[in-house]
């Protein structure tokens, strides 16, 4: 066999290989669990004051098996999250109502209702309600958990925050600020 030839037949057991990579770890190839649909009406899921703001968990981890969470989310101006990054979690916020400011990377975005912003894993980004009026978002974060630290959040005491607490809390969920 000529060099031309060999490497043609390598390439197409690279590219075999690679396609047959790629179609093994597809999330179709998956294993089947099982889900059971759930309807979630308005107003209805559970429903958390995280530091002053109203968010409605809507579908969790047992609801999907562990694939997302979906959040309902409320912000009063001024209310934001500082700068931060997600080690496991990536972030979609649709924009329902109001007024909101994302920083991701080096971009910044303002969002209004009907808006959309997609929030990669290990990228920096912090969002802040700007604007009179309170907003309202749906958070789906994927693969679902992180719900957890909400519900430590929503347990903490009024008044400031207490950020050393937190900054370590965070951290037990993968979540670290910069």
């Amino acid at each position: 066999m000529n060099r031309k030839n060999f490497l043609k037949a390598l390439g197409g057991v690279a590219l075999s290989s690679t396609a047959i990579n790629s179609l093994a770890n597809s999330p179709k190839n998956e294993s089947k669990m099982e889900s059971t649909p759930k309807v979630v009406h308005k107003n209805e899921g559970k429903h958390l004051m995280v530091f002053g703001n109203l968010q409605i968990h809507k579908l969790d981890a047992a609801d999907t098996n562990g694939r997302f969470t979906l959040i309902e989310g409320e912000g009063t101006p001024g209310f934001g999250v500082p700068p931060h990054v997600h080690e496991f979690e990536d972030e979609i916020f649709w924009i329902l109502e109001g007024e909101m400011e994302f920083t991701v990377g080096e971009i910044t975005s303002t969002l209004k209702a009907g808006d959309t912003i997609f929030l990669p894993r290990n990228i920096p980004h912090s969002f802040n309600v700007i604007g009179t009026k309170k907003s309202k978002c749906l958070m789906m974060i994927t693969p679902a958990g992180l719900e957890g630290l909400f519900d430590i959040y929503s347990q903490q005491p009024e008044g400031p925050p207490d950020f050393e607490k937190l900054i370590e809390i965070s951290a037990e969920y993968g979540i670290h600020f910069v």
